[in-house]
């Protein structure tokens, strides 16, 4: 049939509309690998009674902002969703969904400008996870498009020229028949430089340690580069006890020192680290720059990104975070006068909330005068977000890599008076839907 895309939505999915029926305007229909403009002939693969979703059969007029994607693995792999649009018209799609998000969940008219950070669009993750099969024959490689079915692939130009000669060497075990039985993902990081790989294996509960730690020999043989590898067991009993992961073998470093202008970060294996390699530190300027005072808290704080920084023009920093692998690392990476606090964000400030703000053990006699959080995809929630505003800091900024959850967050934080003064959006992730935004609020 034939559809017109009317705009892309997040997600990656081109909007369009059945013809309009007796109950009014037609069904909406998501498309993937369209852009706004486009007429297509599509086929229509799922109707659900409130949306459809459709295939491209044909282009039959396209957008003048299309151009040829650069992997040949591009809309069969499910990672990457624009790269059938120039990198300058992913940046404005990007901005628009922004915008409209704010606008729809948050009713926000953003009264201020966008403020851009591009990236380099290709080679810029200094972490990229792989899917491993070993049986019939060996494959690695991303899951496809919406399904759990294995894509092989061999190089991926997203990653670091480091992860690729890692993801060959990875493929060179595998089809000399080495990879150990039970491995089933494969995490590769790299450091600022590119110099070194940190390597992090998931393994089933049949995984063997001799033979993952032969394997792993093996790989770091074939790649010198390979600073240090770490292998986890699932645990066996998933319900009701939630055992963590066996550590089943480690070889080498078990972390890498992450550089950046700013700083240097130890950042273990396990622990969270922002995957641009070419944008930490305009992160960083953006959250940290001309912020000053005497107490401040980090929350969802990571090994200490942004609290490493803001330690210096704040007498107390309170860096909260929930991982232990994460607090371990932020506690190393933090000078004297930041305290670290392992807890989940609710923990922490539900107990501040009522007993006051800590700083080394005592109660501090002021509130903060800035809160920073950056949570996970799933944001703050509507708990964490109330009590954020209950806190009073005169200056939150929000870091957020969802822009609904972001939307929904925004709503009790701009009902306590909040308002945004900047809005930025920092391309972590190009050649993707994925958005990075940082919004510095005051009241």
């Amino acid at each position: 049939m034939p559809l017109t895309i009317e705009k892309l939505i997040y997600g990656g999915d081109g909007l369009a509309r059945l013809p309009a029926d007796e109950r009014g305007r037609g069904k909406a229909v998501f498309v993937p690998f369209v852009l706004a403009g486009e007429k297509i002939e599509a086929a229509l693969t799922e109707q659900k009674p409130g949306f459809a979703r459709a295939r491209v059969e044909t282009i039959v007029e396209a957008s003048p902002h299309r151009i040829q994607p650069g992997c040949p693995h591009f809309a069969a792999c499910g990672g990457c969703h624009y790269q059938h649009a120039s990198y300058e018209h992913q940046l404005e799609i990007k901005k628009e969904i922004l915008r409209e998000n704010l606008r729809r969940m948050a009713k926000l008219e953003l009264a201020c400008e966008i403020e851009m950070h591009p990236s380099p669009p290709w080679n810029y993750r200094n972490r990229s996870r792989l899917q491993v099969q070993g049986r019939p024959e060996f494959v690695a490689g991303y899951f496809k498009l919406a399904s759990h079915e294995l894509l092989p692939v061999e190089e991926c130009p997203i990653s670091s020229p480091l992860i690729n000669r890692g993801i060959a060497a990875l493929w060179q075990t595998g089809r000399a028949g080495m990879v150990a039985e039970g491995i089933y993902e494969v995490e590769f990081s790299s450091n600022a430089e590119d110099t070194q790989l940190l390597v992090e294996v998931s393994c089933s509960a049949a995984a063997r340690r001799a033979a993952v730690k032969a394997w792993a020999e093996e790989l770091r043989a074939l790649l010198p580069e390979i600073a240090g590898v770490a292998a986890f067991r699932e645990a066996q009993a998933r319900a009701p006890s939630k055992q963590p992961d066996e550590f089943l073998v480690s070889l080498g470093e078990q972390h890498l020192t992450y550089k950046t202008q700013s700083a240097s970060y130890r950042v273990s294996a396990g622990a969270f680290f922002q995957t641009n390699r070419y944008l930490t530190d305009e992160l960083v300027k953006i959250v940290t720059q001309g912020r000053s005072g005497e107490l401040v808290l980090d929350l969802y704080a990571g090994v200490g990104l942004f609290s490493t920084v803001l330690v210096r023009d704040f007498r107390h920093v309170v860096s909260v975070e929930a991982s232990q692998t994460a607090a371990s690392d932020l506690k190393y990476n933090l000078p004297s006068n930041g305290e670290v606090i392992q807890a989940t964000t609710e923990q922490y400030l539900g107990h501040s909330l009522s007993k006051g703000w800590s700083g080394k053990g005592t109660v501090l006699p002021h509130k903060p005068d800035l809160a920073v959080v950056d949570p996970p995809r799933s944001g703050l929630g509507e708990s964490v977000a109330r009590s954020l505003a209950s806190v009073g800091a005169p200056r939150i900024t929000y870091v957020a890599c969802d822009p609904a959850t972001l939307a929904r967050d925004l709503v009790p934080l701009l009902g306590a008076g909040y308002r945004v003064e900047r809005a930025h959006l920092v391309d972590l992730f190009p050649q993707t839907y994925h958005l990075e935004t940082v919004l510095h609020l005051v009241r």
